[in-house]
């Protein structure tokens, strides 16, 4: 294990002296609100020397990148309170011992009831959950103003193998598909091993719809290239090929969220970036992490700074789809009217 690196906090306001057998603390003022960071020196990523402090000084430092694509959408907070070697606890309700200023959003759970997540709304929300050891935040498809329907359309390209170049490739294809529908697609690294292409649609469609429309060119990509692309949910079928998943497009589905670390050894991050970083060879689905992002940034323009002025309507299917052998209509997707961007 490296040893841990020494941290030196934003905009301190107090540093509490530590009694014996207390955790050290530190309060930080971020928008007005004071947070203490509890035992900043703790070890989350023990192959790196990764600390809390670390994590909390990320998550301060990216808010200015990371709220506009998160503001206003439920959150899976992914959270590792013993580091990234011990229990990983999947949490989505938020806690009564959360502060009151944390904004909140009550959803309906669709199988009888309802839950309360939390939001993330401003760069205090971040570092509180980075000290609630909070390594990952998953959000919704759509937005609390009208969480039944997504403003985003996700593909989840996921290699069965190490074949990256087979990622980028589907990828530039995918694209190719999308733009010929009149959408303008994204992408972005998943920190793991795939890439995550997504679509930002005006907010119309329901989740049924918008998960229906991805299936049918998820089905279109993987026929021109059965040998190494698949939409076979069944791990065991799919025979080695890349995985075109479109499964997150239903209702309180997640995706990781752009700019969250993963729990993985070096702490990569997930990162837009552009559609030429797609065509490198260099480009690695895990390569950017906490300790390079910054590096990163500064040699790339933000290329998801146009997304919200980027959204189209969602093609429809033909009327004269037919059902597939589940039942289910896959019809082809009628070109919608190109949209002047804003």
């Amino acid at each position: 294990m490296r040893k841990p690196r020494r941290w030196l906090p934003p905009k301190l306001v107090s540093r509490q002296p530590a009694k014996e057998g207390a955790i050290a603390k530190s309060t930080l003022l971020v928008d007005g609100k004071e947070i203490a960071i509890s035992n900043p020196g703790k070890v989350l990523f023990p192959d790196d020397g990764i600390t809390k402090g670390d994590l909390v000084d990320y998550y301060h430092r990216i808010a200015d990148r990371m709220l506009p694509l998160v503001r206003d959408r439920p959150l899976h907070m992914n959270r590792y309170p013993d580091g990234i070697g011990g229990i990983a606890i999947q949490q989505k309700r938020v806690p009564d011992s959360f502060p009151a200023w944390i904004e909140r959003v009550t959803v309906d759970l669709h199988k009888g009831g309802t839950i309360t997540h939390a939001v993330i709304d401003n760069t205090a929300t971040l570092v509180y959950l980075a000290n609630y050891n909070m390594v990952t935040a998953h959000v919704w498809l759509s937005r609390i103003q009208a969480p039944e329907q997504p403003d985003l359309v996700i593909f989840d390209l996921d290699p069965s193998g190490d074949d990256f170049g087979l990622v980028r490739r589907t990828a530039l294809s995918l694209k190719v598909m999308l733009e010929e529908l009149q959408l303008i697609p994204f992408v972005k690294t998943t920190g793991s091993r795939g890439l995550h292409v997504v679509v930002p649609v005006v907010v119309d469609p329901t989740f049924e719809t918008a998960h229906l429309f991805a299936d049918h060119v998820a089905q279109r990509l993987a026929a021109g290239d059965p040998e190494h692309l698949t939409t076979e949910f069944i791990k065991q079928k799919r025979e080695g090929r890349l995985f075109i998943d479109v499964n997150r497009n239903a209702y309180a589905q997640t995706v990781v969220a752009p700019y969250a670390v993963r729990a993985r050894r070096g702490a990569p991050v997930a990162v837009p970036i552009g559609w030429s970083d797609v065509e490198s060879d260099a480009l690695r689905p895990d390569g950017i992490t906490i300790g390079n992002v910054w590096s990163w940034m500064q040699q790339h323009d933000d290329p998801w700074k146009v997304m919200e002025r980027s959204r189209r309507p969602l093609p429809q299917l033909d009327e004269s789809a037919q059902p597939d052998r589940s039942g289910r209509r896959r019809g082809v997707p009628r070109k919608a009217r190109a949209q002047k961007a804003e």
